[in-house]
């Protein structure tokens, strides 16, 4: 059995409470402009989504072009929101002190976002510089593209097969499946719902869990098992 020698984290809904948050900003802006969403509605419809692509499928549902600027509107209320109140998830920074592999992580969102929110829970130290965000592809490849798993594999010279992603969007878990990777789903975050640990395992996860006093086990236990978990 491959020994597992990465461990890739998503970060929006892992690592920092921060898909509540984006989705309030975002259901609100949507309201105002005439799409009638709730909040709670808008998180699970589009966790993990990128904003071209909420904007792309609200405008086809409409039929109605928004203006071109919601998305930097939109991107900036929240950039200023989590710089100001995102929280760590529980329990994350003590799970890493629990395992001893090599770590990144791998996100949606867009560097600078990712520095601001893990410098404020004071986990921007304990992951740099091996912080990767689909953004910075030409063009970005937001998952559910498989592209920033496949670099960090490549930064970290690991095989598919030796490596573990922590993901809690069925896009994250579809694009680090792609990439040949095993997940571990996660619905530990404040925006998860009823159903949600269904969606990560039909996306592909091989277990989900809802609290990080489980993950170093798993880790292990992953490593000792080559087949899929049920």
């Amino acid at each position: 059995m491959p020994e597992i020698k990465l461990v890739i984290f998503d970060c929006d809904g892992v690592l920092v409470d921060s898909e509540i948050i984006a989705a309030k900003i975002e259901a609100e802006t949507y309201r105002d402009l005439g799409y009638e969403i709730e909040n709670e509605e808008f998180a699970i419809r589009f966790a993990g989504s990128s904003g071209a692509d909420i904007r792309a499928e609200i405008e086809k549902e409409l039929n109605f072009s928004f203006p071109d600027n919601v998305i930097s509107g939109i991107s900036g209320k929240i950039d200023e929101a989590v710089r100001n109140e995102v929280k760590i998830i529980p329990g994350a920074d003590e799970m890493l002190d629990m395992f001893d592999q090599p770590r990144c992580i791998c996100s949606n969102s867009p560097s600078n976002r990712l520095k601001d929110m893990l410098t404020r829970v004071k986990l921007y130290d304990r992951f740099r510089p091996y912080i990767f965000s689909a953004k910075d592809f030409d063009p970005p490849a937001n998952k559910p593209k498989p592209d920033v798993f496949l670099k960090a594999l490549k930064e970290f010279d690991v095989k598919p097969e030796e490596a573990i992603v922590v993901e809690d969007s069925s896009h994250g878990v579809t694009a680090a499946r792609a990439a040949g990777v095993r997940v571990i789903g996660f619905t530990g975050g404040s925006h998860t719902w009823h159903g949600h640990a269904d969606i990560l395992t039909e996306s592909g996860a091989e277990t989900v869990i809802k609290s990080f006093r489980h993950l170093p086990t798993l880790i292990e236990a992953f490593g000792d098992w080559g087949g899929e978990f049920s």
